[in-house]
């Protein structure tokens, strides 16, 4: 499968670029152990990162901010399979969540959750 995950990124860091690189350094952690089961494991950051300073972003909220991050993970959605939803508030991930569920896609909480491919 490939596998979404999501979780928090910008939120609760106030924009401080350590605290965002320490969430997505959380969001990558999950990527191996996917990977380890077999599965294709995707973050929209490692997407919308290059394309955000392709596009000239400064800093997160501005106006390619907003072109780029969301709607990349959405894209990202309608080849997925699955999303493993980190823990932690993150009004972007519920979002993921909330469009992977309307496509019937399953949601996994848990690495522990997740089945080995076949």
């Amino acid at each position: 499968m490939l596998i979404l995950i999501a979780g928090p990124y910008r939120s609760g860091t106030n924009d401080d670029p350590k605290l965002m690189q320490e969430n997505l350094n959380r969001l990558e952690a999950a990527a191996l152990p996917l990977f380890r089961l077999g599965h294709i494991p995707m973050i929209g950051e490692w997407v919308a990162l290059p394309l955000l300073h392709l596009a000239g972003s400064t800093k997160p909220g501005d106006a390619a901010y907003e072109e780029i991050l969301y709607p990349v993970a959405h894209r990202l959605l309608l080849k997925c399979d699955a999303v493993l939803r980190l823990e932690g508030a993150s009004k972007g991930a519920d979002e993921d969540v909330r469009i992977a569920t309307e496509r019937g896609l399953k949601i996994y909480y848990h690495i522990e959750d997740v089945p080995r491919a076949e």
